[in-house]
């Protein structure tokens, strides 16, 4: 019996190392830039005057990353804000190996796809260390999400951590899983 290796992940070892060991001079394998971890992270603004606001939260991040999600909680007293230091004010979960592999997977092809006018994700959101950060307006273009029970719109980020030196690996390694960025004009 063969073990299960997700899509993604075979595509990276049979396709993306070759190529980015070509296009970058890579003497090895190992050199080659690769996806470490996927952070999902949603702030829930109304979190402070309802609770249940959270519960949903963490239900709905938790159904779309095919893992426990946990809430975040602010470090400090903000009056301004009528914030209590660790009142729980977001939601965020880690993913890693074959889960991180399926979800993105799952974003390039059922997720992205469902984004009004698109275009491509934008290729700025690096931040010089070889990470891009992914904003999702809706959080509804997961087909995870039942749109008849959702009671707000949240958005949330995608990080992607990668071991690569600078943005222009990362954003070859990217490329090359297959994120659509958009086509410079």
């Amino acid at each position: 019996m063969e073990k299960y290796t997700p899509r993604l992940k075979k595509h990276y070892h049979d396709n993306v190392v070759p190529s980015l060991m070509k296009q970058f001079g890579y003497k090895t394998g190992m050199q080659v830039p690769r996806l470490e971890k996927i952070c999902l992270n949603q702030g829930v603004g109304g979190a402070t005057a309802d609770k249940k606001l959270i519960e949903t939260a963490l239900a709905e991040i938790s159904s779309i990353a095919g893992q426990k999600a946990v809430p975040t909680k602010s470090k400090k007293d903000i009056s301004n804000f009528k914030l209590r230091a660790s009142t729980q004010i977001g939601v965020r979960v880690t993913l890693r190996g074959d889960r991180m592999y399926e979800f993105i997977d799952r974003l390039i092809a059922a997720a992205l796809p469902r984004v009004r006018d698109f275009k491509g994700v934008s290729d700025t959101s690096f931040d010089g260390r070889g990470n891009y950060t992914l904003g999702v307006q809706e959080h509804i273009i997961f087909p995870e999400i039942d749109i008849d029970k959702v009671t707000k719109m949240n958005g949330l980020d995608v990080t992607f951590v990668t071991s690569a030196k600078s943005d222009d690996e990362a954003k070859a390694l990217l490329t090359e899983m297959g994120i659509p960025f958009k086509k410079e004009k």
